[in-house]
């Protein structure tokens, strides 16, 4: 996976969950880059305690406060979780907060979204192509 994002597509920036799994995906794939980590716990996966209305709100907060704080950067990568990863991906699409959308994501799988000229585009979802 780091040598495919090295070549395709390196990131300026990572953003990672704290998470083990998350954060040594992060470090290798910073390493393979050489570039920044940053750390977020917020990019955990839904908490036991937590209802699908405050996951869903976490991520939007997630997804404003990572573009809020990513504005020197041209490109950044966020490592998390399979929940967090569609809860940040209905927030990127605006999509009413109770809704029946799931995006898959494989270990591994990688989803390309892009903000250009005040759209959201979505480049390619789940791909594990780097697994062949």
């Amino acid at each position: 996976m780091s040598q495919r994002v090295l070549k395709e597509f390196p990131p300026d920036v990572i953003w990672s969950s704290t998470l083990r799994r998350a954060s040594e995906t992060a470090e290798n794939l910073s390493k393979t880059i050489g570039c920044s980590v940053k750390y977020m716990d917020n990019l955990r996966e839904q908490q036991e305690t937590e209802s699908e209305l405050e996951f869903r709100l976490r991520g939007e907060t997630v997804l404003s406060t990572i573009k809020q704080n990513s504005d020197a950067f041209n490109r950044i990568v966020v490592i998390s979780h399979g929940g967090m990863i569609t809860k940040m991906i209905e927030s990127f699409l605006q999509l009413p907060t109770q809704n029946n959308k799931w995006f898959h994501t494989n270990n591994t799988g990688i989803h390309f979204l892009e903000y250009y000229k005040g759209h959201q585009i979505i480049k390619f979802a789940n791909s594990t192509s780097h697994l062949d």
